[in-house]
């Protein structure tokens, strides 16, 4: 039976939106095709229909995620993006949050095309902190924005790592501060 094509869009839709949560969640080596299909309530011949491969549903819900992380915080100035970023309820979403924190560690082992993807995201990012800077500060250098890149994913990675939920809230209210003030 041939799906129309707003069922086939639905489809689509709603795997690149479980492959984004799955893939923050579990990693890109972590999440199996039984997974992602499952996740979406499809069979693994739909995915590899709408996609063709793991890599290119991977590269496709990595654009999704950096999408609508954009999209979330496009009109908040510095102090609100650093308030929500660096927050016990964003250290605590990985399957929702910011995708270059959840699987900036795993980048190195994927293959070129996601990296470059991955790479695409880290530079609009960058790009977008930057201008918050420069709309807080009056001016913000790309090193200045690399620099406030590394240190909100630093803290945020720290901080989902630690054991110790008060040294966990201290990292993240160390990095809101030290940005704000520099």
């Amino acid at each position: 039976m041939k799906l129309s094509k707003e069922k086939s869009a639905e489809n689509r839709a709603r795997i690149l939106a479980e492959a984004g949560r799955l893939f923050r969640e579990r990693g890109v080596s972590g999440t199996g095709v039984d997974a992602l299909a499952e996740a979406a309530g499809l069979t693994h011949g739909s995915l590899y229909s709408q996609f063709g491969s793991k890599e290119q549903l991977a590269i496709e819900a990595l654009t999704e995620v950096f999408a609508q992380g954009s999209a979330k915080h496009a009109e908040k100035g510095l102090e609100a993006f650093l308030d929500h970023y660096l927050s016990p309820r964003h250290r605590d979403a990985i399957g929702s949050g910011c995708g270059v924190a959840a699987l900036c560690s795993e980048m190195p082992r994927q293959a070129p095309a996601l990296r470059a993807r991955f790479t695409e995201g880290v530079r609009s990012l960058a790009a977008r902190i930057g201008a918050k800077l420069a709309a807080h500060r009056g001016v913000a250098t790309e090193e200045e924005a690399l620099a406030a890149l590394s240190s909100v994913v630093g803290a945020l990675v720290l901080a989902r790592a630690v054991n110790d939920g008060a040294l966990s809230e201290r990292i993240l209210a160390a990095a809101r501060a030290r940005l704000l003030e520099g």
